[in-house]
Order: structure tokens, then C-alpha cells, then sequence
């Protein structure tokens, strides 16, 4: 039964070519009112699973689901999903309204999604173009048109900002945030780390086709303190001092930095002077997303 809520989720989900294990036993939920990223290393069995998600590839074991049901299951499918998984597929001659004119023919919308589509991913200008003059950026957000011409609920982007242009990368974001907003689902997988720490409210990492991380971006990176890096002339004696202001997260670092947790530069800077230890150097380390997925994905993250 299609329960309308916009969830997806993934059960026990494998899939094997051969001795290949591209997706084994993965298991994730993303719920609706949220964008989020998809990240995992190359071959990490990040498209593989949304392939299996939208039943163009058959699952080893396990089941995807969206609003409760398979995707072939789904009674009008480009109404309920729109996906982007490749720029291609389009014809070089054919101009980005005409191939939109026909996508709302096949899903049986009215001719004015095509245009609306065109509209909101700014491309309602170069409509008339043969698709072959298009920009890789250009067919980058034709794909997305194609994928928003049934007025989706739930949009599944592999890769989306290839191609895209500073300006065309922050209109995607600012697209993704104000599609979430209406309370329908985004998920998204993409390489670029930084891009996704601006975007994403949630995050679900993958690596070697399990999953190492599920849940917030927020929680992440307070799973992970931020420290004050300080090279100095006594490294015990500023230690000591800082312990007793109750700094005691104190790690030993190369060449004998000192790494503090739980307090910032201005403190340990006060304290410093007060002890009379001279500073020679300081760095306020923050926690960055490309860290933490460095972090999650090696090996020994993955085999615990």
C-alpha cells in the first residue's frame, strides 16, 4: 500500500557481480523535509544502490522501498520519484523543449510542465537550442528538468553538480533546501565534500557497500571535537596549567604540538601567559566534512 509519506528505505539491500560484492546487507532510511547526502569512495556501491532503488538493477537480497512500495510497484512512478543518475540520453538536435514536451507526454502531464520545468532550472531561454550546443552544466540541469516534470515528491540525484559552474552549483543548493523545505525527499550522492556540508541536514556513508554512518550532519561533527594545535616552549608545563582551568583533553602530538580539546584559542593563549610558557605557534583545527568521511571510510572504521 503507498502510504504517501515520501520515505525510502533500504533493507538488507546486496548485490553481487559475480565475486564482486558491489552492496552488501545495506540498510538506510531517508525521511521527507530533509536533503541527504549520499557519500562513499569510488565503487563504494553509491549508484549501484539507487539503480536498485529504482528497479533498473535486481537486488542479490534485501529491498528498497518508496512510500512503502517497490518501484515497480509504484502506480504512477515519475509523479511519486524524479531521478538523475546521468546528463545523457538526449538527442543532439532535438532542442531541451521539445525532449520535455515528450517526458510530459510519456508520464501524462500537461504540456506546461515542460515549460514550468524548463522555468525552474533556468533554462526557459535557451529552450529553443538544440540540446548538442548544450554546456555539460546546460545538460546538467536539463536532466533535472526531465526529472521535475512529473512534480515528483521524492528526487534521487547521483552526481548532480558535475559540470556546474560556482553560480550553478549555489543555485542547486539553494534548489535542493527549497525543495526539502516542502516537505518532500532529497537524497544525493556527490563528490563534492565541501558542497555537501553547505546542503545536506543528514548524512548516510557508505564504504565497500556497507553503512558506516547514519544520522545527522550536526551530530557528526560534534562526534568529532574540535581542538586547539599549539607548538610551545614547555608542552608539560602548558599542560599542567591548563588542567588546572579543567582542560584536561591534552594529546601529545609529532614534533611536540600539543592537541587540546573542549576549549579555544583565546583560552589556552591566557593560560599560556599566565604560565609564563612562550607560544610559537597555534592552529584552531576544524573538524572538516572531508575529515570525517577520511575517517569513516578507512579501514579500520569499516571493519569495526
Amino acid at each position: 500500500m503507498d502510504d504517501r509519506s515520501g520515505r525510502v528505505t533500504v533493507r538488507e539491500l546486496s548485490k553481487r557481480f559475480g565475486a564482486v560484492a558491489a552492496v552488501d546487507g545495506l540498510s538506510f532510511t531517508v525521511e521527507p523535509g530533509a536533503v541527504t547526502g549520499f557519500l562513499g569512495p569510488n565503487g563504494s556501491g553509491k549508484t549501484t544502490t539507487l539503480r536498485m532503488v529504482l528497479g533498473l538493477v535486481t537486488p542479490t537480497a534485501g529491498e528498497a522501498r518508496i512510500n512503502g512500495l517497490r518501484f515497480a510497484e509504484l502506480a504512477q512512478p515519475a509523479r511519486v520519484v524524479g531521478a538523475v543518475l546521468e546528463a545523457q540520453g538526449f538527442h543532439p538536435a532535438r532542442t531541451a523543449h521539445a525532449h520535455l514536451l515528450a517526458c510530459a507526454a510519456a508520464v501524462g502531464v500537461p504540456d506546461a510542465a515542460a515549460d514550468h520545468a524548463l522555468g525552474t532550472v533556468g533554462l526557459a531561454d535557451a529552450g529553443g537550442r538544440p540540446v548538442g550546443e548544450y554546456s555539460l552544466g546546460m545538460r546538467q540541469r536539463l536532466a533535472l528538468a526531465v526529472a521535475l516534470v512529473g512534480d515528483p515528491q521524492v528526487l534521487l540525484l547521483d552526481e548532480p553538480g558535475n559540470g556546474l559552474d560556482p553560480e550553478g552549483i549555489a543555485w542547486l543548493r539553494a534548489f535542493l533546501r527549497a525543495f526539502a523545505a516542502q516537505g518532500r525527499t532529497v537524497l544525493v550522492s556527490s563528490h563534492l565534500l565541501g558542497e555537501v556540508e553547505q546542503t545536506a541536514d543528514h548524512l548516510v556513508v557508505i564504504s565497500r557497500g556497507r553503512c558506516v554512518y547514519q544520522g545527522s550532519l550536526t551530530q557528526l561533527q560534534q562526534s568529532r571535537r574540535a581542538r586547539v594545535l599549539v607548538r610551545c616552549a614547555d608542552p608539560a608545563r602548558l599542560a599542567e596549567a591548563l588542567a588546572r582551568t579543567g582542560i584536561v583533553e591534552i594529546d601529545t602530538l609529532a614534533d611536540g604540538w600539543l592537541g587540546i580539546a573542549g576549549t579555544d584559542p583565546v583560552h589556552v593563549g591566557d593560560v599560556a601567559l599566565g604560565a609564563g610558557v612562550a607560544v610559537y605557534g597555534m592552529v584552531h583545527e576544524r573538524i572538516e566534512l572531508e575529515q570525517l568521511f577520511f575517517q569513516l571510510t578507512a579501514d579500520e572504521w569499516w571493519t569495526r
